[in-house]
């Protein structure tokens, strides 16, 4: 089951890998940018990410909704917490407007996530919170 659903996944990011205008940052890569058909001042972005062991992913929000899948897991951290596996299979979803991550990377490997953002076009994809 999580080898097929890796497969459809892997399949999507290949089918959508094309030259796109980004923000990138070292840990993530836009895959593609399109706008959402049937809903102005939409769009959807689909990015694949990589942290390696200590690198945070700071708290944040996006503009829209996200969804994603793990592709490989690895152990995180959140302040004062123990460490806890993030696993590989694991849907992402977090709604318009609501903090999350916040994390460091404890691995002992890189953690990758396929993500796929339908936001608001034109505000940026992130924004930081504390």
């Amino acid at each position: 089951m999580k080898l097929a659903a890796f497969a459809v996944i892997s399949a999507f990011a290949i089918v959508l890998a094309a030259p796109a205008q980004s923000q990138d940052s070292p840990q993530r890569k836009e895959l593609k940018r399109v706008d959402l058909s049937g809903a102005p001042g939409m769009e959807v972005i689909s990015s694949i990410s990589e942290y390696k062991p200590g690198e945070i992913l700071a708290r944040h929000i996006h503009h829209g909704v996200e969804a994603g899948y793990v592709v490989k897991g690895a152990m995180i951290q959140n302040p004062g917490q123990a460490p806890a596996m993030l696993p590989t299979g694991a849907p992402i979803l977090n709604l318009r407007d609501v903090p999350h991550g916040g994390f460091k990377v404890v691995g002992p490997g890189s953690l990758i996530l396929f993500t796929v953002h339908t936001v608001d076009k034109g505000k940026p994809l992130y924004d930081w919170v504390k």
